[in-house]
């Protein structure tokens, strides 16, 4: 009875909850039906995610392909090819226009002033925006202080240039820099007063070698000594300069006499006599000199008068040069020697804000905890600065130092503006002289096309490095 029963119950289950053995175990499921292939059939090609095939995206690629081959690719091919013909472009010249690279002595000081930008003008850029990031990192008007730095990336190319060759100008009263230079200079060195005074026939004063005057007769006590000169413009004298008075006797044997200038404003002086309203020549020196060794000194008085003692007597009064030297008028920045580090510090003033807003963006980046562990160690801040934030901000810095390196490559604006015709060939660069020799007055188009594929195997080497460098750091 209890077997059937059991057996009858065993009945009602169903069948995946069968009993066996007394134990109820789930009855194998039956396989359902198979799941449907995609849709498309055997044989289609497989879509992408957004279901764009390769035509439709070669379709939409294909604008900028035109444009990429109208504007990069055709030119390059025909700089290359054109490069290998003459000057008229109906002759086979084969490598010569490579040759004139070489042998030509502008386009040789244009290569070696392109190297020359290529090592300093990046370096210099990129240290001066390490250095501005990191200085301005901690300070409160920092934010302020990066965007006046960063400011002359607003200004062109062409305005730079013209802003700096006003800068670098000659003449201290138009060129800043000369300005600030002499104005150093002459706080440290004594400036002549009277540059371009000198006297005339009927004076008694002669010209001697180096620039002085002497006198035309010896001195003696008792004797007043007159010492007229002209050539000093009344604006240019001393502002306490004071009428010029004739000269007192001296006293135990003295020499006295005055230095004035011999000229009237508005006319009627007389040579050799002191005029009420001719002015004395404050602190022209006169020296005794005898057997060509200077025996005794004065300085003139604002009202000119001045004296020797007893011993320049018999002795010959000299006015040494250093009262007629013309004055400093500060360095030649767009010389010969000078321009080229002119011009790249002009680069440098324009591209050291985009240095420093690159630097100072991977400098936010970096983990604290690992400068703060640094500093609980014991490192000071040239030692955080040297060892830990230039190491982990290498490739912030190799972006900004590659980029500026392909940049300073085609430099052309500043070189062409700022360098005068008469040192334009000491400032040459190749992109200056591919603009030369194509468009000049004695235009090559085969020696500028070969300066055009010169600058690109120049580039080629820079941007490989550039593009091994992205694909390294996005394998990490």
């Amino acid at each position: 009875m209890t077997t059937a029963a059991a057996g009858g119950a065993d009945e009602a289950l169903p069948a995946d909850r069968r009993q066996s053995g007394g134990t109820s175990v789930p009855a194998p499921r039956k396989a359902g039906p198979a799941r449907s292939a995609p849709s498309g059939g055997p044989g289609r090609t497989p879509r992408s995610v957004t279901g764009t095939r390769r035509v439709i995206a070669a379709l939409f690629l294909l604008p900028a392909l035109v444009l990429l081959g109208a504007l990069v690719v055709y030119p390059i091919v025909y700089s290359v090819y054109r490069s290998f013909f003459d000057q008229a472009g109906t002759g086979f010249a084969g490598i010569d226009n490579y040759r004139t690279l070489f042998t030509d002595d502008t386009i040789r000081t244009a290569v070696k002033n392109n190297a020359i930008w290529v090592v300093f003008a990046p370096t210099v850029a990129t240290a001066l925006g390490l250095i501005f990031a990191v200085l301005t990192e901690r300070v409160r008007w920092g934010t302020a202080f990066k965007l006046i730095v960063f400011m002359p990336m607003a200004i062109s190319m062409l305005a730079a240039g013209i802003i700096f060759r006003l800068v670098y100008d000659q003449a201290p009263e138009r060129g800043v820099a000369n300005a600030v230079w002499v104005g150093v200079h002459d706080t440290f060195a004594e400036s002549s007063g009277f540059p371009k005074a000198h006297p005339l026939p009927v004076h008694p004063l002669k010209a001697a070698p180096g620039g002085a005057f002497v006198t035309k007769t010896a001195v003696h006590a008792g004797q007043p000594v007159h010492l007229p000169l002209v050539g000093v413009l009344p604006a240019k004298m001393p502002g306490d300069a004071k009428p010029a008075k004739a000269p007192a006797a001296g006293e135990d044997g003295a020499i006295t006499g005055t230095a004035w200038l011999d000229f009237t404003k508005g006319g009627g002086g007389r040579p050799n006599v002191i005029d009420s309203r001719e002015l004395g020549l404050k602190g022209l020196k006169v020296e005794a000199v005898r057997n060509g060794e200077v025996v005794a000194t004065a300085k003139a008085a604002a009202d000119g008068t001045f004296t020797l003692p007893a011993s320049a007597d018999g002795a010959e009064l000299r006015l040494p040069a250093s009262n007629f030297k013309e004055p400093y008028n500060g360095v030649d920045w767009l010389g010969p020697t000078l321009v080229t580090p002119g011009i790249i510090g002009s680069y440098v003033w324009m591209w050291a804000g985009f240095a420093m807003v690159l630097i100072a963006a991977g400098l936010a980046g970096l983990p604290r905890e690992l400068l703060e562990a640094a500093r609980v160690d014991g490192a000071n801040e040239w030692q955080v600065f040297r060892r830990i934030t230039v190491p982990m901000l290498a490739p912030v810095l190799a972006v900004v130092l590659v980029t500026l390196m392909i940049n300073v490559l085609k430099v052309f604006d500043l070189v062409f503006i700022i360098a005068p015709g008469s040192s334009q060939d000491d400032a040459n660069v190749l992109a200056l002289q591919l603009y030369r020799s194509s468009f000049g007055t004695d235009a090559d188009l085969g020696v500028g096309s070969a300066i055009a594929v010169l600058l690109l195997l120049l580039v080629i080497p820079v941007m490989l490095f550039n593009i091994r460098r992205i694909r390294k750091e996005g394998r990490r």
